[in-house]
């Protein structure tokens, strides 16, 4: 079991843009986060489609980012993972096939989100080699609410 936080949101309205840094964001059931590019269908490997389920949201831990900088000689951010969700203290690799919350939100873990050559594109040499496994989690939102910093996130039950 883990008592883990939600320590950042970040979202994009069009593909390949800028992320931009929340303090709060809807997550609507079926859809994603209202205002990010996999909700409004610009996502960059949506092509005008719907969000599927494993592109509603995706997380990723402050701790790999962390092992990231330490490992390796680039630096990332969380906003560089283009990740929505940084979480602390949460066993991301193993919610494949999970419900959790994420203070009101109930999510589900569809597959590990591992990192592509487009990310390495869009940020720094070498972190799709430095994200292998410890890229996040895709997950869908199974019952929505509001997301804001600081909320907790635990298994769903």
């Amino acid at each position: 079991m883990f008592h883990g936080q939600l320590v950042g949101i970040h979202i994009c309205p069009v593909g390949g843009g800028p992320m931009r840094t929340v303090e709060s964001v809807d997550a609507v059931t079926g859809q994603g986060l209202n205002g990010d590019r996999y909700s409004k269908g610009a996502g960059t490997f949506q092509q005008g489609k719907s969000a599927e389920p494993s592109q509603e949201v995706t997380l990723i831990e402050r701790e790999a980012i962390e092992a990231v900088n330490r490992e390796y000689e680039i630096k990332i951010s969380p906003a560089d993972t283009r990740r929505n969700l940084l979480t602390e203290m949460v066993p991301l690799n193993q919610l494949v096939g999970q419900t959790f919350t994420v203070g009101d939100v109930t999510l589900r873990g569809v597959k590990l989100c591992e990192p592509c050559g487009h990310l390495e594109q869009l940020t720094h040499k070498g972190v799709e080699k430095a994200l292998v496994h410890r890229g996040g989690l895709r997950a869908q939102v199974v019952a929505g609410g509001t997301l804001r910093v600081g909320d907790a996130v635990r298994p769903a039950g």
